[in-house]
């Protein structure tokens, strides 16, 4: 009895083990670093500066001086301070990533919102869907890695959308699959180590993404300690970050940026999506602060799109012939026809949701609710010192880093050199 009670507890055992050891497999993260081999800097590439391009997603334009973010403060004072930078309409994340790479706004890029669907290819893009997120044909421009790497300038990334994905057959030299599974010291470590390679295998582009304070803000709200914290420590990965740098004695240039704000919303009254709307005639991409109508025959746009502007609560109704000039995402400007028929957008407070909503959102007009302004700092040996400059465009980001790089684009972008060249020493 007592052999066959044994028996059975090491075949549990042996059970439990097994089983967990499957679910560690399964949950295991991707931590590992791909390389394209085969590539070199040209000598003349080698001779070329650094740049380390930050984003801290959420990062809204004040939050560095509301929760007295002390490096960054001191950081972008001994180089340039914009009052604000201007995202991107809709002011989320990958459309605004993406805008800040390849200088278009996403209606001349593609993404045009965190999810779309497309007419043209009769699917649609998710930004959590990985089979999407990889796949080069989706994305269009010249974001500054594959620029660079064209150009025979090697890059790296420490994660930025579109970066895993083989755009005009490109990804930079070396790549991660975006995880949050790195810690911040193992990432600080892993671009020292990139800096530390000879010449001709050192990336002089290195992009660098952080999920904070956006996860953050969401939950909790712009207000609250837990945001406060999160901005404390991004304040503290970006000081590490350049102190390991700076031992490196390379002549590194940083660029801080972040995607989008975040502002508080009404979370006890959201709007809900509008019982006016068929599903058998549309198909609705919900997000908090838009939803997106496309047909399934354009004969049913204009019934609903009177319909629903003679309901409308709390929210506006747009054609996509006559969303405001300033978004830059009507009807002209859909060089991938992907933007919707009809475009709802909510009046700040509000959001749409069909349940209680996160304290925190984005996505609003930043020209009507100034949370919605990101934040823009550069310091480093090709930058002026002590300036503060007026707030600018997103799209003017890209122009800025090709000049720092010496990259050459024969591309049409809307971003323009002219407005932050002024700040280059």
């Amino acid at each position: 009895m007592m052999i066959k009670t044994v028996l059975s507890y090491l075949v549990l055992l042996c059970c439990i083990l097994g089983a967990r050891a499957q679910v560690k497999n399964e949950a295991a993260p991707d931590t590992v670093m791909r390389v394209v081999e085969g590539r070199k800097n040209t000598p003349e590439q080698e001779k070329k500066p650094y740049v380390i391009l930050i984003s801290a997603d959420g990062f809204r334009h004040d939050y560095a001086k509301k929760y007295d973010a002390q490096h960054l403060l001191k950081l972008s004072g001994t180089g340039v301070r914009a009052k604000a930078m201007i995202p991107s309409f809709p002011s989320v994340t990958f459309p605004n990533h993406y805008t800040l790479v390849t200088g278009m706004y996403p209606s001349h890029h593609g993404l045009v919102s965190n999810s779309f669907y497309s007419e043209e290819r009769k699917d649609s893009y998710y930004m959590n869907n990985n089979t999407k997120v990889v796949d080069g044909s989706w994305y269009g421009g010249t974001p500054l890695w594959v620029l660079a790497e064209q150009q025979q300038m090697l890059s790296a990334s420490l994660f930025w959308v579109g970066s895993e994905a083989d755009i005009k057959g490109i990804r930079p030299t070396y790549f991660f699959k975006y995880t949050e599974k790195i810690p911040m010291a193992k990432r600080i470590g892993i671009v020292v180590d990139w800096l530390k390679l000879p010449e001709a295998e050192r990336p002089h582009l290195i992009t660098f993404y952080l999920s904070e304070p956006d996860h953050s803000g969401h939950g909790f709200g712009p207000e609250a300690p837990e945001t406060a914290r999160a901005v404390k420590l991004v304040d503290s990965v970006v000081y590490q970050l350049t102190q390991a740098v700076k031992a490196t004695g390379l002549p590194v240039n940083f660029v801080f940026v972040s995607d989008h704000g975040m502002t508080a919303v009404d979370t006890a009254h959201p709007i809900a999506t509008p019982k006016e709307i068929d599903t058998a005639q549309f198909n609705i991409i919900p997000v908090s602060t838009m939803l997106e109508l496309y047909a399934r025959d354009t004969r049913a746009v204009q019934p609903l799109y009177e319909k629903l502007k003679g309901s409308a609560k709390d929210y506006k109704v747009y054609l996509k012939s006559n969303t405001p000039a300033r978004w830059h995402y009507g009807g002209s400007d859909d060089r991938f026809h992907r933007i919707a028929d009809i475009v709802l957008v909510p009046v700040w407070p509000k959001v749409f949701s069909n349940k209680m909503p996160g304290k925190g959102h984005h996505g609003f007009d930043p020209a009507e609710v100034k949370d919605m302004k990101a934040t823009f700092y550069a310091w480093g040996p090709a930058i002026k010192s002590g300036l503060t400059i007026p707030a600018f465009e997103n799209v003017n980001v890209y122009p800025f880093i090709t000049e720092i790089l010496g990259l050459d684009y024969t591309e049409e972008i809307d971003g323009k050199k002219e407005v932050l060249h002024g700040i280059l020493k």
